[in-house]
């Protein structure tokens, strides 16, 4: 039987904070899509609850195999869990980080047949690309909700998956030709000082902030424009 190949992914910018998790299902129909977000979380959890929400996905038995690019999900499966098991969850420092998940994920593991696979990130794989940008949009509409006020805490909230493009193969992908804009130069310089601020290449940045915006869709966007716009106005 041929195992069924599964991509996850996850994380958190900043971190912790806003995070997102997506799953990719290769299927002979197509990738299936999976996403979501935690309005707090960190970079490890994500990517740990990115395998879970994967695995829950199928029935006990089911022959999968997981490709992750984090190490820290793939050697606390393969190397790591037998041995904090052993010693009661327990590492050389303590008690295992992230214990609720590490108990779920090996819940889930040992009821099917999984087959471990790291892959190296953003290295051109379509579906791991494809998982990221899940995982981008989960971490986007957790972020919008964070800015909402509340008076109380919002709970974690599975995010709808939008319409994504058709996965592109290597060689569509090799062929890809980047996207120019053009900004004005008060623009640019906006852009510039806010990429340095926050650590990130003009380029990531901008990509960045165009996702955020595809990810919140026209009517939020707007709706958060009318309400900082507003909110600028009674500070003056």
């Amino acid at each position: 039987m041929t195992r069924i190949v599964v991509y996850a992914d996850g994380g958190c910018s900043p971190n912790p904070g806003p995070g997102g998790w997506g799953v990719v299902i290769s299927g002979p129909d197509g990738p299936l899509d999976l996403c979501g977000g935690e309005i707090s979380s960190t970079n490890n959890r994500m990517e740990l609850t990115a395998a879970i929400r994967a695995l829950e996905h199928f029935p006990e038995g089911a022959q999968i195999e997981m490709r992750c690019d984090s190490q820290y999900v793939v050697k606390s499966v393969t190397e790591w869990m037998g041995g904090w098991k052993d010693k009661g969850w327990q590492n050389s420092k303590g008690p295992v980080k992230n214990l609720d998940l590490m108990q779920r994920l090996d819940e889930l593991a040992s009821q099917r047949d999984v087959k471990w696979t790291w892959v190296q990130g953003h290295s051109g794989d379509p579906l791991n690309e494809r998982a990221d940008c899940l995982a981008t949009q989960g971490r986007h509409r957790a972020h919008s909700l964070s800015a909402q006020p509340s008076s109380s805490p919002s709970p974690a909230v599975k995010v709808p998956v939008a319409t994504l493009p058709p996965v592109m193969s290597r060689l569509a992908m090799a062929a890809f030709r980047p996207l120019s804009i053009l900004v004005d130069f008060s623009l640019a310089r906006e852009v510039s000082h806010a990429a340095k601020q926050s650590g990130t290449q003009e380029a990531v940045f901008l990509e960045e902030c165009i996702r955020f915006v595809l990810a919140l869709g026209p009517e939020e966007t707007a709706r958060l424009r009318a309400s900082m716009g507003a909110a600028s106005g009674s500070a003056g």
